[in-house]
């Protein structure tokens, strides 16, 4: 099932229509009670917005594909690198993102994006998969001359708008598993990154218990669980983005997220 969010509430998408399921994503994945379906609304004449408009946590996932750790000159991680983005960067598909003053160097990542469906504290990597609500496509723009700017990569990440999500919520039942997913970016129609998620060092449901045992994670959460080889900042030379300039994520079995710059 594909769940989005729009500018008229939260729905589930049939063929080429929204179906109306109630106001927010977050409250559904809590077990709230929905309101019966609304009357039905062509896909073409609504607003996508992200699946997930404001989670309350995205709990990101640094150097997580072998091959671009080795691209960036770093050591494959021992354990999962964490980093924060906060919901001002998260903005849905077909947007247009402003590319700030004060970086020359923006640069894609396309990740596999997890939704949580269940309070998970302390889950077991046996269990973690049950508390996955769904998968969706990221694209975690970086700013690599504000990142390298000082210890901690916050100010080159939690740009606003600077995490595309969408264009929907696939649901767990209808991704296996999340360990078997070809991932792509094409920039300005020319290919980028070409891979697969089964090359994550840590897996979707390491991922989703490491986490868990410090930080409590709530339904709605965002896991961005890293982006394989090919970044621009790694190009030869290297290749940032600009206005005007287009960047294409897709993910097997959950879409495609475009994102314009300016």
């Amino acid at each position: 099932m594909k769940l989005v969010s729009y500018d008229g509430g939260f729905g589930r998408v049939e063929g080429d229509a929204v179906v109306p399921m109630g106001r927010d994503l977050v409250a559904y994945l809590g077990g709230n009670e929905m309101p019966a379906d609304g009357q039905p609304r062509p896909l073409a004449e609504v607003t996508l917005l992200a699946p997930v408009p404001r989670p309350g946590k995205i709990v990101c996932v640094g150097l997580n594909y072998r091959d671009h750790a080795a691209e960036t000159g770093k050591p494959v991680p021992t354990e999962p690198v964490l980093f924060a983005k906060f919901s001002n960067s998260v903005v849905g598909d077909t947007t247009t993102v402003d590319i700030p003053a004060v970086t020359a160097e923006v640069d894609w990542e396309a990740e596999l994006g997890v939704v949580i469906g269940r309070r998970s504290t302390r889950v077991e990597v046996a269990e973690a998969l049950d508390h996955v609500a769904g998968y969706t496509c990221l694209n975690d723009l970086s700013a690599r001359d504000l990142q390298r700017s000082t210890s901690q990569w916050t100010r080159g990440k939690a740009i606003d708008g600077f995490l595309p999500m969408g264009p929907w919520l696939v649901t767990r039942v209808d991704v296996p598993d999340p360990q078997d997913l070809t991932i792509s970016c094409v920039v300005n129609g020319r290919l980028a990154q070409s891979s697969s998620t089964r090359e994550m060092v840590f897996g979707v449901a390491e991922l989703v218990s490491f986490i868990s045992q410090t930080m409590t994670l709530e339904p709605g959460d965002v896991i961005a669980t890293g982006t394989p080889a090919g970044v621009g900042m790694a190009q030869d030379p290297p290749w940032f983005l600009g206005p005007g300039d287009e960047v294409v994520v897709e993910i097997e079995r959950l879409g495609r997220l475009t994102t314009t710059m300016r």
